[in-house]
């Protein structure tokens, strides 16, 4: 019983990571800087794709993730 709760908490903060790299993706891009956006997002890449193959976050939802950061940056920094 022990074992689930330590491994639910740390999954809960691994989740949490990602809700992170989220942010600071979306936060770059509201500054309008292209190299800290691209910087950003291949970092949260990275992570996403970590967590995904240790089944914390599905790979579905991590692709979805990624093309959805990704459609954002080109869409913001087209000019």
């Amino acid at each position: 019983m022990d074992n689930n709760r330590a491994r639910r908490q740390q999954n809960s903060s691994k989740r949490s990571i990602v809700r992170t790299y989220i942010k600071r993706v979306l936060k770059a891009i509201k500054l309008k800087k292209f190299k800290l956006c691209i910087e950003e997002f291949y970092k949260a890449q990275s992570v996403f794709d970590i967590l995904a193959d240790k089944n914390i976050i599905s790979k579905r939802k991590s692709a979805r993730i990624k093309s959805r950061l990704n459609l954002k940056i080109k869409k913001e920094l087209q000019c």
